[in-house]
Protein backbone atom coordinates (compact mmCIF):
# COMPACT_ATOMS: atom_id res chain seq x y z
CA UNK A 1 0.00 0.00 0.00
CA UNK A 2 1.42 3.42 -0.98
CA UNK A 3 0.79 5.24 2.67
CA UNK A 4 3.75 3.91 3.73
CA UNK A 5 6.30 6.25 4.38
CA UNK A 6 9.06 3.28 4.72
CA UNK A 7 10.90 1.95 1.10
CA UNK A 8 9.45 -1.69 1.24
CA UNK A 9 7.61 -3.32 -1.71
CA UNK A 10 6.53 -7.06 -0.93
CA UNK A 11 6.22 -8.94 -4.37
CA UNK A 12 3.08 -11.01 -4.01
CA UNK A 13 0.18 -12.15 -5.97
CA UNK A 14 -2.49 -8.73 -7.35
CA UNK A 15 -2.46 -6.03 -4.89
CA UNK A 16 -1.86 -8.62 -1.63
CA UNK A 17 -2.28 -6.51 0.78
CA UNK A 18 0.95 -6.87 3.20
CA UNK A 19 -0.48 -3.83 5.57
CA UNK A 20 -1.02 -3.96 9.07
CA UNK A 21 -4.88 -4.49 10.59
CA UNK A 22 -5.95 -5.93 6.94
CA UNK A 23 -9.60 -5.53 7.14
CA UNK A 24 -10.02 -3.96 10.70
CA UNK A 25 -12.56 -0.96 10.67
CA UNK A 26 -11.68 1.13 13.64
CA UNK A 27 -15.72 2.10 14.64
CA UNK A 28 -15.33 1.07 18.81
CA UNK A 29 -18.27 2.83 20.68
CA UNK A 30 -19.11 3.35 24.16
CA UNK A 31 -20.23 0.21 25.62
CA UNK A 32 -20.60 -0.88 29.41
CA UNK A 33 -18.81 -4.12 30.40
CA UNK A 34 -20.75 -7.52 30.31
CA UNK A 35 -21.77 -8.98 33.41
CA UNK A 36 -19.48 -11.07 35.84
CA UNK A 37 -16.06 -9.45 33.85
CA UNK A 38 -13.24 -8.90 36.29
CA UNK A 39 -13.48 -4.75 37.55
CA UNK A 40 -9.91 -4.21 35.58
CA UNK A 41 -11.37 -5.94 32.60
CA UNK A 42 -14.35 -3.78 32.52
CA UNK A 43 -12.30 -0.17 33.27
CA UNK A 44 -10.42 -1.36 30.43
CA UNK A 45 -12.99 -1.98 27.92
CA UNK A 46 -14.23 1.57 29.14
CA UNK A 47 -10.96 3.25 28.42
CA UNK A 48 -10.60 1.56 24.82
CA UNK A 49 -13.83 2.07 23.94
CA UNK A 50 -13.60 5.98 24.49
CA UNK A 51 -10.06 5.44 22.72
CA UNK A 52 -11.39 4.18 19.84
CA UNK A 53 -14.26 6.73 19.33
CA UNK A 54 -11.64 9.80 19.89
CA UNK A 55 -9.03 8.24 17.57
CA UNK A 56 -12.22 8.38 14.80
CA UNK A 57 -13.40 11.62 15.80
CA UNK A 58 -10.81 13.74 17.14
CA UNK A 59 -8.92 16.67 15.41
CA UNK A 60 -6.03 16.58 16.10
CA UNK A 61 -1.95 17.57 14.85
CA UNK A 62 1.26 15.74 16.42
CA UNK A 63 4.68 14.12 15.79
CA UNK A 64 4.83 10.39 16.27
CA UNK A 65 7.55 8.04 15.76
CA UNK A 66 7.27 4.76 14.43
CA UNK A 67 9.90 1.67 15.33
CA UNK A 68 10.45 -1.41 13.87
CA UNK A 69 13.45 -3.33 14.90
CA UNK A 70 16.61 -0.97 14.36
CA UNK A 71 14.31 1.67 11.91
CA UNK A 72 12.79 4.63 13.71
CA UNK A 73 10.63 6.72 11.94
CA UNK A 74 9.32 10.13 12.56
CA UNK A 75 5.73 11.19 11.25
CA UNK A 76 3.86 14.47 11.44
CA UNK A 77 0.33 13.81 11.48
CA UNK A 78 -2.59 16.07 10.86
CA UNK A 79 -6.41 14.19 11.00
CA UNK A 80 -9.55 16.08 10.94
CA UNK A 81 -12.28 13.51 12.78
CA UNK A 82 -15.88 13.21 11.94
CA UNK A 83 -17.95 9.71 11.40
CA UNK A 84 -18.13 10.18 7.57
CA UNK A 85 -15.33 12.15 6.54
CA UNK A 86 -12.52 11.57 8.31
CA UNK A 87 -9.34 13.22 6.67
CA UNK A 88 -5.55 12.47 7.18
CA UNK A 89 -2.38 14.11 6.34
CA UNK A 90 0.91 12.04 7.17
CA UNK A 91 4.25 13.70 6.36
CA UNK A 92 7.83 12.26 6.57
CA UNK A 93 10.05 13.95 8.92
CA UNK A 94 13.40 11.76 8.35
CA UNK A 95 14.84 10.06 5.67
CA UNK A 96 13.38 10.18 1.79
CA UNK A 97 10.51 13.36 1.82
CA UNK A 98 6.90 11.97 1.38
CA UNK A 99 3.47 12.55 1.85
CA UNK A 100 0.81 10.91 2.12
CA UNK A 101 -3.14 12.27 2.10
CA UNK A 102 -5.73 10.40 2.72
CA UNK A 103 -9.95 11.31 2.69
CA UNK A 104 -13.11 8.60 2.68
CA UNK A 105 -12.24 7.53 -1.50
CA UNK A 106 -8.72 7.94 -1.42
CA UNK A 107 -5.34 7.75 -0.64
CA UNK A 108 -2.77 9.78 -2.67
CA UNK A 109 1.06 9.11 -1.85
CA UNK A 110 3.20 11.99 -3.04
CA UNK A 111 7.28 11.38 -3.77
CA UNK A 112 9.33 14.58 -4.47
CA UNK A 113 12.35 13.68 -5.46
CA UNK A 114 10.89 10.80 -7.84
CA UNK A 115 8.33 13.32 -8.89
CA UNK A 116 5.68 10.54 -8.72
CA UNK A 117 2.03 10.66 -7.15
CA UNK A 118 0.46 7.41 -6.67
CA UNK A 119 -3.49 7.27 -6.28
CA UNK A 120 -5.51 4.43 -5.32
CA UNK A 121 -8.55 3.19 -3.09
CA UNK A 122 -8.17 4.06 0.49
CA UNK A 123 -8.40 1.09 2.81
CA UNK A 124 -7.38 0.50 6.38
CA UNK A 125 -4.77 3.43 8.20
CA UNK A 126 -1.27 2.07 8.59
CA UNK A 127 -0.05 3.50 11.48
CA UNK A 128 -2.71 4.39 14.39
CA UNK A 129 -4.79 1.35 16.03
CA UNK A 130 -8.05 -0.05 14.74
CA UNK A 131 -10.32 -2.10 16.40
CA UNK A 132 -13.92 -3.26 16.07
CA UNK A 133 -16.46 -2.54 18.26
CA UNK A 134 -17.62 -3.26 20.67
CA UNK A 135 -14.07 -4.38 22.29
CA UNK A 136 -16.21 -6.55 25.00
CA UNK A 137 -16.84 -9.40 21.62
CA UNK A 138 -13.37 -10.36 21.60
CA UNK A 139 -12.58 -10.88 24.98
CA UNK A 140 -12.62 -14.35 24.76
CA UNK A 141 -8.82 -14.19 22.72
CA UNK A 142 -7.56 -11.78 25.16
CA UNK A 143 -7.01 -10.95 28.36
CA UNK A 144 -7.76 -7.02 29.49
CA UNK A 145 -5.69 -5.15 32.38
CA UNK A 146 -5.65 -1.46 33.28
CA UNK A 147 -1.76 -1.89 33.69
CA UNK A 148 -0.97 1.85 35.53
CA UNK A 149 -0.15 5.14 34.08
CA UNK A 150 2.87 6.80 32.38
CA UNK A 151 3.86 10.09 31.15
CA UNK A 152 4.01 10.50 27.16
CA UNK A 153 4.65 13.32 25.33
CA UNK A 154 4.27 15.34 27.98
CA UNK A 155 0.71 13.85 28.85
CA UNK A 156 -0.92 11.65 31.79
CA UNK A 157 -2.39 8.59 30.28
CA UNK A 158 -3.59 4.92 31.86
CA UNK A 159 -1.44 2.01 30.43
CA UNK A 160 -4.02 -0.75 29.04
CA UNK A 161 -2.40 -4.08 28.93
CA UNK A 162 -4.15 -6.79 26.13
CA UNK A 163 -2.80 -10.11 26.38
CA UNK A 164 -3.02 -12.93 24.66
CA UNK A 165 -4.68 -16.54 25.42
CA UNK A 166 -2.44 -18.34 23.41
CA UNK A 167 0.89 -18.44 21.23
CA UNK A 168 -1.21 -18.05 18.08
CA UNK A 169 -2.14 -14.10 18.38
CA UNK A 170 -0.14 -11.37 19.33
CA UNK A 171 -0.52 -9.03 22.44
CA UNK A 172 -1.19 -4.84 22.80
CA UNK A 173 -0.02 -2.47 25.03
CA UNK A 174 -1.94 1.14 24.95
CA UNK A 175 -1.21 4.42 26.65
CA UNK A 176 -4.47 6.51 26.58
CA UNK A 177 -4.56 10.16 26.80
CA UNK A 178 -6.46 10.88 30.32
CA UNK A 179 -7.65 14.43 28.75
CA UNK A 180 -8.65 13.08 25.30
CA UNK A 181 -8.94 9.15 24.96
CA UNK A 182 -6.24 9.34 21.76
CA UNK A 183 -3.44 6.37 22.07
CA UNK A 184 -0.22 8.31 22.57
CA UNK A 185 1.55 5.25 22.97
CA UNK A 186 0.74 1.71 21.23
CA UNK A 187 3.46 -1.24 21.21
CA UNK A 188 2.23 -4.73 19.25
CA UNK A 189 4.08 -7.47 21.91
CA UNK A 190 5.05 -11.04 21.43
CA UNK A 191 3.76 -13.87 23.70
CA UNK A 192 6.88 -12.97 25.85
CA UNK A 193 6.48 -9.45 26.19
CA UNK A 194 8.81 -8.03 23.56
CA UNK A 195 7.60 -5.06 21.86
CA UNK A 196 7.75 -5.57 18.13
CA UNK A 197 6.90 -2.24 16.46
CA UNK A 198 6.12 0.90 18.33
CA UNK A 199 3.93 3.88 17.41
CA UNK A 200 5.17 6.67 20.14
CA UNK A 201 3.69 10.35 19.94
CA UNK A 202 6.06 13.17 20.95
CA UNK A 203 4.11 16.07 20.38
CA UNK A 204 0.38 16.23 20.00
CA UNK A 205 -2.60 18.98 20.15
CA UNK A 206 -5.90 18.28 20.53
CA UNK A 207 -7.60 21.70 18.14
CA UNK A 208 -11.21 22.52 17.95
CA UNK A 209 -11.15 22.53 13.88
CA UNK A 210 -8.47 21.64 11.42
CA UNK A 211 -8.50 24.07 8.31
CA UNK A 212 -8.54 22.81 4.92
CA UNK A 213 -5.20 24.31 3.70
CA UNK A 214 -3.39 22.22 7.06
CA UNK A 215 -4.52 18.84 4.73
CA UNK A 216 -3.19 20.09 1.46
CA UNK A 217 0.11 18.59 0.18
CA UNK A 218 3.31 20.43 0.55
CA UNK A 219 4.16 19.92 -3.07
CA UNK A 220 1.62 20.76 -5.80
CA UNK A 221 2.32 17.72 -7.90
CA UNK A 222 2.95 19.71 -11.37
CA UNK A 223 5.28 18.07 -13.48
CA UNK A 224 4.75 14.74 -11.98
CA UNK A 225 4.40 11.52 -12.92
CA UNK A 226 0.25 10.67 -11.47
CA UNK A 227 -0.20 6.85 -11.25
CA UNK A 228 -3.36 5.87 -10.40
CA UNK A 229 -3.78 2.16 -8.88
CA UNK A 230 -5.42 -0.09 -11.52
CA UNK A 231 -8.73 -1.22 -10.42
CA UNK A 232 -9.05 -4.44 -9.39
CA UNK A 233 -11.13 -7.02 -11.07
CA UNK A 234 -14.59 -7.32 -9.80
CA UNK A 235 -15.41 -9.43 -6.91
CA UNK A 236 -17.92 -11.30 -5.82
CA UNK A 237 -19.05 -14.08 -2.94
CA UNK A 238 -17.25 -16.90 -3.51
CA UNK A 239 -20.07 -19.76 -2.03
CA UNK A 240 -18.26 -22.74 -3.70
CA UNK A 241 -16.22 -23.93 -0.97
CA UNK A 242 -13.12 -24.67 -3.84
CA UNK A 243 -10.93 -23.82 -0.96
CA UNK A 244 -10.67 -24.85 2.67
CA UNK A 245 -8.88 -23.52 5.68
CA UNK A 246 -8.85 -26.40 7.72
CA UNK A 247 -7.40 -25.16 11.14
CA UNK A 248 -7.49 -21.88 12.80
CA UNK A 249 -7.06 -20.48 16.06
CA UNK A 250 -9.63 -20.72 18.34
CA UNK A 251 -11.37 -17.44 18.46
CA UNK A 252 -11.49 -16.86 14.96
CA UNK A 253 -14.01 -16.83 12.10
CA UNK A 254 -14.47 -16.02 8.49
CA UNK A 255 -15.88 -12.45 7.74
CA UNK A 256 -15.05 -12.61 4.56
CA UNK A 257 -14.50 -14.70 1.08
CA UNK A 258 -14.30 -13.25 -2.45
CA UNK A 259 -13.22 -14.18 -5.81
CA UNK A 260 -11.56 -12.04 -7.63
CA UNK A 261 -11.08 -11.49 -11.85
CA UNK A 262 -7.45 -10.76 -12.38
CA UNK A 263 -6.96 -7.99 -14.72
CA UNK A 264 -5.43 -8.99 -18.20
CA UNK A 265 -6.15 -12.45 -17.65
CA UNK A 266 -8.66 -15.41 -17.36
CA UNK A 267 -7.42 -16.76 -14.02
CA UNK A 268 -9.20 -16.05 -10.45
CA UNK A 269 -8.10 -14.47 -6.84
CA UNK A 270 -9.94 -16.17 -4.15
CA UNK A 271 -9.48 -13.78 -0.99
CA UNK A 272 -10.54 -15.68 2.67
CA UNK A 273 -10.31 -13.09 5.77
CA UNK A 274 -10.82 -14.35 9.30
CA UNK A 275 -10.57 -12.15 12.36
CA UNK A 276 -10.89 -12.65 15.63
CA UNK A 277 -11.65 -9.44 16.09
CA UNK A 278 -8.54 -7.94 17.33
CA UNK A 279 -6.32 -9.52 15.00
CA UNK A 280 -6.88 -11.03 11.26
CA UNK A 281 -5.72 -13.14 9.14
CA UNK A 282 -6.25 -13.53 5.18
CA UNK A 283 -5.46 -15.93 2.42
CA UNK A 284 -4.95 -15.46 -0.89
CA UNK A 285 -5.35 -18.35 -3.60
CA UNK A 286 -4.38 -17.85 -7.59
CA UNK A 287 -2.99 -20.13 -10.20
CA UNK A 288 0.93 -19.80 -10.47
CA UNK A 289 1.61 -18.18 -14.10
CA UNK A 290 4.98 -16.79 -15.38
CA UNK A 291 6.77 -15.30 -12.49
CA UNK A 292 8.17 -17.01 -9.45
CA UNK A 293 5.63 -18.06 -6.91
CA UNK A 294 6.39 -16.72 -3.33
CA UNK A 295 7.26 -19.61 -0.91
CA UNK A 296 8.12 -19.53 2.55
CA UNK A 297 8.47 -17.15 5.15
CA UNK A 298 7.79 -13.39 4.67
CA UNK A 299 8.12 -11.16 7.56
CA UNK A 300 7.80 -7.04 8.11
CA UNK A 301 7.67 -6.42 12.08
CA UNK A 302 4.39 -7.87 13.42
CA UNK A 303 3.34 -8.26 9.74
CA UNK A 304 3.83 -12.18 8.75
CA UNK A 305 3.24 -13.69 5.64
CA UNK A 306 3.65 -18.02 4.51
CA UNK A 307 3.25 -19.05 0.85
CA UNK A 308 3.09 -22.39 -0.35
CA UNK A 309 2.40 -24.76 -3.83
CA UNK A 310 -1.01 -26.63 -4.06
CA UNK A 311 -1.80 -28.45 -7.59
CA UNK A 312 -0.53 -25.29 -9.25
CA UNK A 313 -1.96 -22.59 -7.14
CA UNK A 314 0.16 -20.11 -4.84
CA UNK A 315 -1.36 -20.00 -1.30
CA UNK A 316 -0.17 -17.17 1.05
CA UNK A 317 -1.49 -16.48 4.39
CA UNK A 318 -1.05 -12.96 5.82
CA UNK A 319 -1.43 -10.93 8.91
CA UNK A 320 -0.63 -9.52 12.00
CA UNK A 321 0.15 -12.86 14.20
CA UNK A 322 3.12 -14.83 14.91
CA UNK A 323 4.46 -16.74 12.21
CA UNK A 324 4.14 -20.18 13.45
CA UNK A 325 1.05 -18.98 13.16
CA UNK A 326 0.26 -18.19 9.47
CA UNK A 327 2.86 -21.17 8.50
CA UNK A 328 0.15 -23.65 10.35
CA UNK A 329 -3.06 -21.74 8.53
CA UNK A 330 -1.01 -22.09 5.00
CA UNK A 331 -0.76 -25.52 5.33
CA UNK A 332 -3.85 -26.19 6.20
CA UNK A 333 -5.26 -24.75 3.12
CA UNK A 334 -7.09 -27.49 1.13
CA UNK A 335 -8.58 -28.13 -2.49
CA UNK A 336 -11.85 -29.67 -2.81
Amino acid sequence: MCESLRKIKIKTSDSLPFRRHAGLVLLLLFSLPAPGVEPSSARAFDLLNKMSRAVRTANYAGVFIYRIGPQTDSIRIIQRGGADAEQERLISLNGTPREVIRNKETVTCIYPENQVVMVEKTGPRRYIVQLPEPVERFAAGYTFTVAGEERVAGRDTWVVGVLARDIYRYGYRFSIDKESFLPLRTELRSHFGSTIEEVMFTQIEVLPEIADSDLQPGFSGQGFRWMHAAPAGEGRPAADGRWQVTWMPEGFHISHHERRSLAGSGDTLDHLAYTDGMSSVSIFVERVGDEAPQLGPLKIGGVNAFGRLVRGHQITAVGEVPPATVQRIANSVVSQ
